[in-house]
């Protein structure tokens, strides 16, 4: 058994053991790092791992939960896409040879890897918003392109489909029998890795639909900000952001080290080296159990990996630290957040549409939100990451209504910036819906300091 293996089934095969919450101790530390469960020193392939996020066991999830008088109203998911071939590839190095046909015996299986295959296959007429009817409804060469959605990663996205199936349809009955497409609200940016992701989930979700309802709608921003997208002072934040970057890699003389040894071993300057993002495509040897790449110089090895993965982590810590990130954020997911609550008001209203909205993205969508909703301990978006807000209704008091948020199966929703305080001052078990459309409409601005009090007016802040 090589050290990949033996790692893969060390993070895979951890007990699972019940928290007092009723969270498992596993689940829990893959979404908020637990000092009692955690490595005790920050162990990059170990974070790397749960990065790739391999399925195995079906996960427990605190999806749907809720006391008996509550009633679940509507379903708001964002996914990061599935696992996927690398974008970029290292200089001079032979590509890793990844077979992105799905074939239904080969691991990692899933039990309607095959139906999903005959399903897509008989949608070649399915009417999408434009660009996204050019693009194929499933992963299907045998060597990898690049970006493509891997059969890992349709595998993951048919468990998220299914596991909110029995949750929200099978339990909860969020849609009827007869579901109607004005019911779903889908949206994906123009990547055929978003697309297939988009259409995994929603077949483990809604298995062998009817092609006629399902419609989705193309979002050209990666943050999906629609006709909303120009916000200078989100830029300067961004600007700022990347500048703060630049400056900790060149504090770090271990990661130009590492960058210099492995530009001799394929044998191209340093820069160019760095320029083709190598741990992009590291990471897919390693979540594919693949050999690193050698030249006649040498190979790149582990070692070089958790020399660069730890300065991965190191910049999220103190990217946390410098807030600037959080600026970006703020103005980077309200547009998002904002449809969201019209979203949800309406359906307090009583109007039975969009009551599942599905947004298939990338972590660099996820990443914003996490960090505008006030949950910086949140680990990086992982491949097919799932963030999930629930509206409820209490039927005591029909006019209340509350939300949950979880992400990847974890209750965050009082870590969240907005009703961190709230359990603390009320014994209602989850966050009043009122509280996120005062954060959304005034305190996400308020945060941002000066004087602004909407999009527009934060997004043009002048002297900033």
């Amino acid at each position: 058994m090589d050290v990949l293996t033996a790692l893969l089934l060390l993070v895979h095969l951890i007990p699972v053991s019940t928290a007092k919450n009723g969270v498992s101790s596993k689940s829990r530390k893959r979404i908020m790092p637990d000092p009692v469960t955690e490595p005790p020193v920050t162990d990059p392939v170990y974070e790397a791992l749960l990065y790739c996020n391999i399925p195995s066991v079906a996960e427990r999830s605190m999806e749907g939960h809720a006391p008996h008088h509550f009633k679940l109203v509507s379903v708001h998911v964002f996914i990061r896409h599935g696992d996927r071939y690398p974008l970029y590839v290292i200089p001079k190095t032979k590509r890793p040879e990844i077979d992105c046909t799905l074939v239904a015996n080969r691991k990692p299986y899933h039990p309607k890897l095959e139906a999903f295959v005959s399903h897509m296959s008989k949608g070649s007429g399915a009417s999408f918003e434009s660009p996204l009817n050019s693009l194929p409804l499933y992963p299907n060469h045998p060597l990898c392109e690049m970006g493509e959605l891997t059969q890992t990663g349709v595998v993951q996205h048919l468990q998220n489909g299914q596991l909110l199936r029995d949750i929200y349809l099978k339990k909860h009955k969020l849609l009827p029998n007869d579901w109607s497409a004005d019911q779903l609200y889908l949206e994906t940016t123009g990547k055929s890795r978003t697309l297939q992701s988009g259409l995994a989930l929603l077949y483990g979700f809604l298995p062998d639909f009817d092609w006629k309802k399902i419609y989705f709608r193309h979002q050209p921003s990666a943050l999906f900000c629609s006709g909303t997208c120009y916000c200078p002072v989100r830029n300067q934040y961004l600007e700022k952001e990347q500048r703060r970057q630049y400056l900790l890699r060149l504090k770090n003389s271990q990661l130009e080290k590492t960058y210099g040894e492995m530009a001799k071993i394929v044998d191209v300057p340093t820069k160019q080296l760095r320029a083709a993002n190598p741990i992009d495509s590291m990471l897919c040897h390693l979540c594919h159990n693949v050999s690193f790449p050698c030249t006649r110089n040498g190979c790149v090895d582990m070692e070089h990996f958790k020399v660069i993965k730890t300065h991965q982590i190191e910049d999220e810590r103190e990217r946390r630290e410098k807030k600037l990130y959080l600026g970006y954020s703020l103005l980077g997911a309200h547009p998002i957040l904002n449809q969201t609550i019209g979203r949800m008001q309406r359906a307090t209203e009583g109007r039975k549409e969009e009551l599942f909205a599905l947004y298939s993205a990338h972590d660099v969508t996820l990443s914003p939100v996490l960090s505008a909703l006030g949950l910086s301990e949140a680990r990086f978006p992982r491949f097919a990451a799932r963030l999930i807000f629930e509206l409820w209704q209490d039927r005591e008091k029909p006019n209340e209504h509350s939300v949950r948020i979880l992400y990847n199966g974890v209750d965050v929703t009082f870590h969240t910036s907005f009703c961190q305080d709230h359990h603390k001052r009320s014994p209602k078990p989850m966050c009043p819906l009122e509280n996120l459309v005062r954060f959304v409409k005034r305190d996400m601005f308020v945060a941002l300091g000066g004087s602004s009090t909407n999009y527009y007016d934060a997004c043009h802040r002048e002297g900033f």
